[in-house]
């Protein structure tokens, strides 16, 4: 298959699976085992991940100027403490599993989460943490999700439902969040490897990709009822591992 075409449907995946508790990153990684042999699949995978980065600051653009503005110091400080907690978390993990393809077999730890959260949120016996407290969990859990296979969003929002929040600004801070420790490993893969530049399709295609499918899951987070949208992320959860197994 031609290279260009071959990034080009890595991005697609990106751009949808970004969203969705699948782990794109353990897909992209698995694929890019198979079909690229010139860069690594989990460098490949990391990087791909600057197209839905710019859907992420131009989909939440007004969140994001009240922040760089100060005028959001609980969004603030959210996003400091999350952040230097996924860094401090992630960083050591890659030096660790850079060199070893990792399967997606901890995607259905992630499903069971998941369920865990339907069933409080049914329940109505929900935990309601603070924010402060849910930085210094979901930040742990996305530092985590370094690991391919243990699905960021899906991690973060089993970690982000433990407070009070509703489930379209569960998604929106799960989201957010990831921006900055995307930007950083980008960074960091960037000048570690700068040919990577050459996966540039796969950086278009998950852009407008991402920003189509973003935008229907949040309205779609909007009007079902946040039990039955966190079931379905399980059951996803649960499709992915199957699907990354074989």
């Amino acid at each position: 298959m031609n290279a260009i075409l071959i990034y080009i449907f890595l991005g697609i995946l990106q751009g949808i699976f970004e969203w969705i508790p699948i782990s794109s990153e353990g897909i992209i990684a698995l694929i890019s085992n198979f079909l690229i042999k010139n860069f690594n699949p989990i460098d490949i995978a990391l990087f791909s991940h600057m197209g839905t980065f710019f859907v992420i600051l131009i989909y939440f653009r007004k969140d994001w100027k009240e922040v760089l503005m100060f005028k959001n110091i609980e969004l603030l400080k959210f996003l400091i403490i999350s952040n230097i907690i996924s860094l401090i978390i992630a960083f050591p993990i890659y030096n660790i599993i850079k060199d070893i393809f990792i399967g997606n077999g901890l995607l259905i730890i992630t499903g069971f989460g998941l369920i865990f959260t339907s069933y409080f949120h049914k329940s109505r016996k929900k935990i309601e943490l603070s924010l402060n407290k849910l930085s210094i969990i979901s930040g742990f859990l996305q530092g985590l999700s370094i690991i391919p296979g243990f699905s960021r969003s899906g991690s973060t929002i089993f970690g982000l439902s433990l407070g009070k929040l509703s489930p379209s600004e569960i998604l929106k801070l799960s989201y957010m969040m990831a921006a900055p420790s995307i930007l950083a490993s980008i960074i960091y893969l960037f000048l570690k490897n700068p040919i990577l530049i050459e996966i540039w399709p796969t950086l278009i295609s998950s852009f407008f990709i991402g920003m189509i499918s973003l935008h229907f899951l949040i309205k779609i987070s909007e009007k079902m009822n946040f039990y039955k949208f966190t079931l379905i992320f399980a059951l996803l959860c649960f499709i992915g591992a199957i699907i990354n197994f074989f």
